[in-house]
């Protein structure tokens, strides 16, 4: 016995080493390799098997690995990285809001919005049935509602139904025709609990001005006339490409059972509530969904424990559908911080109304159902962008630590304001945060539409990127498209400088790239619970890369937020390449 031992840890050995040796179907080398791992973040090389990282390291030790009919690929000194990863966003919505008439944020005068809205309705782009519809809709517009009434109340539009969709997701406008059309009145505005009229904004007689938000915007949005079949995949192909095209392989759908007739915001699901998931089956079944989908299914913000078989059963449903997981459920704990809306939570009351915004959740009953969530093996993903819905977030996260001291990563998106006493917090309790860092800049929502109405100390946490990191927080990088661009590289780039058209947000919170690198993959990959299979270069994991057109290590912040993908591979295989780029990458 004492030399059978040897020799079977012997050929174990001689085994593992020929399995190491093995021939790679793909080597990448000549390259600046960014792996996302922490032991070793930089590499020359990379050799790929079978769709999966077969081995990193120099040139001369991949190359080793290659045989007659592994493909070579001189990257000729460009930088290689692993797949951009979103923690939150709606693709398939962004990319619906693209094919038809979008404003993108853009603010115009009212004469000119009239004439612009007038060409895209000559166009073709801009009916959902027989209504005008326009979207991305810049928040600038909700403080001149009234304005808009007067405008679109009249003349051609006295009986044309036209609503203005908020690119924030959270709020619109919509005339006469419309209201009427969908019951939004004076009378039902006096029916309502304090609440519900107060995301109906109007007059001292009750009468609505338009402006609509929250759950008072789901009653317009909800009656709207629904995408035909044949644009919604064409939507779903959209959302896969612009993605791929920007580099990012992998995002978080961040409400993938939503779209119905019930309120977005306070939706109380049912097994028939599918959303855009029967699209990414059918893009799956297509060969088609070259990227990674984890779905997160709405909660109510007070749903019960027992409330969660809902999701349960629509995530059965969609089982062994490739690339699609379901990482847990999503809850909307508060709104908007913008004025007029004002329904994000807040600790110190807004100044103008001396209120505190609407917290959605139930400080009581939140953290039993987070407990209920992990009890499943699901985490929770909050929209939280008030400092008080960030508290009562983290309290309730608190709650399920305190039955079960294992952290579980949960996260909280948006985080727009966040009070320094919670900072050391999500380090505690294991939370991700997922920021849209494209948002910290001074422009006209952060310096017209909040600053005036918060307190000065409030307002000096906008987006604290750098005091999360400090107080040890995981940051991941996440775009909340289309309330954005999918575009990594220009939040990348923004979190740094913070600047924008009316100065600089809050300089002391910004953040260096190298951390922004990082929370696009390893730390957004822990967030889709995606960790052991993608968000770095490490042997075993699947083969999603990025080629890119410039060092972004070395240029600066402006050259940074217009880097370009060159290439981009899932799973090993190239899905999509930039026009111009045919000569970068040669094969040998």
């Amino acid at each position: 016995m004492k030399r059978f031992v040897p020799s079977l840890l012997a050929s174990a050995v001689a085994f593992s080493s020929l399995e190491a040796m093995a021939a790679a179907d793909l080597v990448l080398f000549n390259a600046k390799v960014f792996t996302a791992e922490a032991g070793q973040p930089r590499a020359q090389a990379i050799a790929v098997e079978d769709g999966k990282i077969l081995q990193v390291g120099s040139d001369s030790a991949i190359l080793a690995l290659a045989d007659a009919d592994t493909q070579r690929i001189d990257l000729g000194g460009k930088v290689l990285m692993p797949g951009m990863i979103d923690t939150h966003s709606h693709p398939i919505m962004g990319a619906l809001a693209s094919l038809r008439a979008n404003l993108y944020d853009e603010v115009k005068p009212l004469a000119e919005l009239e004439q612009w809205i007038i060409e895209q309705d000559a166009a073709g782009t801009a009916r959902l049935g027989d209504i005008v519809v326009i979207s991305g809709v810049s928040s600038a517009y909700w403080q001149h509602s009234r304005e808009l009434a007067k405008r679109f109340n009249q003349g051609r539009w006295a009986n044309q139904p036209l609503v203005l969709d908020g690119i924030d997701g959270h709020t619109g406008w919509a005339n006469n025709a419309m209201l009427q059309r969908v019951g939004i009145d004076a009378k039902l505005v006096k029916s309502l609990a304090a609440k519900e009229a107060s995301f109906i904004e109007h007059d001292a007689d009750l009468t609505p001005t338009g402006f609509l938000s929250e759950t008072g915007w789901d009653r317009v949005r909800g009656q709207l006339p629904k995408p035909s079949a044949e644009l919604m995949l064409k939507a779903a192909h959209e959302a896969v490409r612009v993605n791929l095209q920007v580099g990012v392989t992998a995002w978080m759908d961040a409400a993938a059972n939503g779209g119905g007739e019930q309120s977005l915001f306070e939706m109380r699901p049912t097994t028939k509530d599918l959303g855009v998931l029967p699209l990414y089956r059918q893009l799956a079944e297509q060969g088609e969904l070259n990227v990674h989908v984890a779905a997160l299914l709405l909660a109510h913000p007070q749903s019960k424990p027992d409330d969660l078989k809902v999701q349960a059963n629509v995530m059965q449903q969609f089982q062994g559908v490739p690339n699609l997981t379901f990482p847990g459920i999503k809850v909307f704990a508060d709104g908007v911080l913008e004025f007029p809306g004002q329904t994000a939570a807040v600790i110190d009351p807004y100044n103008n109304s001396q209120q505190q915004g609407q917290l959605l959740i139930d400080p009581q009953g939140f953290g039993k159902l987070i407990a209920a969530t992990e009890q499943r093996g699901w985490i929770t993903h909050i929209h939280a962008v008030g400092d008080r819905a960030v508290r009562e977030s983290l309290n309730a996260i608190e709650y399920a630590r305190s039955l079960k001291p294992a952290p579980v990563p949960h996260s909280i998106s948006h985080l727009q304001l966040v009070n320094p006493k919670e900072f050391a917090r999500f380090k505690e309790l294991g939370v991700i945060a997922s920021m849209q860092l494209l948002w910290a800049t001074a422009e006209s929502y952060t310096e017209e539409l909040v600053k005036p109405y918060v307190s000065a100390f409030t307002y000096r946490y906008q987006y604290p990127a750098r005091s999360l990191h400090k107080a040890g927080a995981t940051i991941a990088g996440a775009s909340d498209w289309p309330v954005s661009s999918p575009n990594p590289w220009n939040a990348i780039a923004q979190a740094s400088t913070r600047t924008g058209p009316l100065g600089v947000l809050n300089s002391a919170e910004s953040i260096d790239r190298e951390t922004m690198f990082y929370a696009y993959t390893i730390n957004a990959a822990k967030a889709l619970r995606l960790e052991q299979q993608i968000g770095s270069l490490a042997p075993g994991k699947q083969a999603d890369l990025i080629v890119l057109d410039r060092d972004v290590f070395k240029v600066s912040d402006a050259e940074l937020f217009d880097t370009q993908v060159l290439q981009t591979w899932f799973a090993g295989k190239p899905v999509y390449q930039a026009p111009a780029s045919a000569e970068v990458a040669k094969a040998q």
